[in-house]
């Protein structure tokens, strides 16, 4: 395993770290303590959750029991969830408070090394939410700020009340906007991207040929990059990197990590449930990729080739806020 800082936090973490969504309402605390076991003999040392992730806060901190000393904890807050309703944002410091306590509960620790806000609400200026945030670091409860899907100018305005170690964002071959606008503010301030669905939504990794091979109550069907025919000409697309990576002698999800990973100041976070496919994306860490490599990836998986969007439209609404 390799190491880079977060951004100008000073904060070391793995260059490869666990996207923890997974283990929420999926597997059980036996499952889950095995991989994060895993992950963290393995040298992975971020490891990323949320409170919108069904029990995952509740498995994650039980896993950690004896080893909470040995990662950098990321959680994030914002999803509001009731029943019968579609999630909302919620940026009130009231809320940011609340949210706060009960991460902190059910992951039972005594702070949080990186705290999100998953989702910027509209209807609250971001300077009172990061204002409400940056009370927790001066009471210890956090030791860092993160935003999560922030337009350029959401994050300066951000910055200008406290310190941003990084901004969560979907970033792989298939997904490329963050270079567009975010990069060059990202760099401007010293902040760290930290990459969620680095293997776009699972076609960088091969894991399917058919939607028969998704479980009939797996999201992604409803996913627009699932959808008619984006995903055959997803899959197609995703072949070209597959048939380079057999090249290479490594795996298609190795060399997706190992594109990421010649990005300054870029974490993925591939959430896995399996110990295997967890070493896989940990041997990333190894692959070297030349000039020649790079130029030959993007050859082959071009900037904007990926059909479909992100997200539907409710979806869409919420990003780059």
């Amino acid at each position: 395993m390799r190491y880079r800082t977060l951004g100008d936090s000073g904060l070391l973490v793995s260059v490869v770290g666990l996207g923890c969504n997974n283990f929420g309402g999926r597997l059980d605390l036996d499952r889950t303590r095995a991989v994060v076991d895993a992950a963290i003999d393995m040298g992975v040392t971020l490891l990323d959750t949320a409170d919108i992730y069904g029990d995952s806060e509740l498995k994650v901190g039980r896993a950690l029991h004896g080893r909470r000393d040995q990662v950098v904890l990321a959680t994030k807050f914002g999803f509001v969830s009731e029943i019968g309703t579609d999630p909302r944002i919620d940026g009130r410091p009231a809320h940011v408070r609340e949210a706060c306590e009960g991460s902190l509960r059910r992951l039972e620790v005594d702070h949080i090394d990186v705290y999100y806000l998953h989702r910027v609400d509209p209807s609250v200026p971001i300077e009172d939410t990061v204002g409400a945030m940056a009370d927790l670091v001066r009471q210890g409860k956090i030791r860092h700020l993160g935003l999560s899907e922030v337009s350029p100018e959401t994050l300066r305005r951000a910055y200008r009340v406290h310190p941003i170690a990084a901004v969560q964002t979907e970033y792989s071959l298939f997904s490329r906007d963050p270079e567009d606008e975010l990069f060059p503010t990202l760099t401007e301030l010293g902040v760290a991207l930290v990459a969620y669905s680095p293997l776009g939504r699972g076609f960088l990794g091969g894991r399917f040929r058919t939607l028969d091979d998704l479980a009939p109550d797996d999201w992604r069907r409803g996913n627009p990059r699932f959808q008619g025919g984006n995903f055959e000409r997803n899959v197609a697309l995703a072949d070209r990197v597959r048939d380079m990576a057999a090249t290479k002698g490594c795996t298609p999800a190795q060399l997706a990590l190992a594109w990421l990973l010649t990005r300054d100041n870029v974490v993925p976070i591939p959430g896995t449930s399996n110990v295997e496919r967890l070493a896989e994306n940990v041997g990333a860490s190894a692959v070297q990729l030349t000039r020649d490599e790079l130029d030959e990836i993007d050859r082959r998986s071009p900037k904007g080739a990926v059909a479909g969007e992100r997200y539907h439209a409710s979806g869409a609404a919420l990003l780059n806020g």
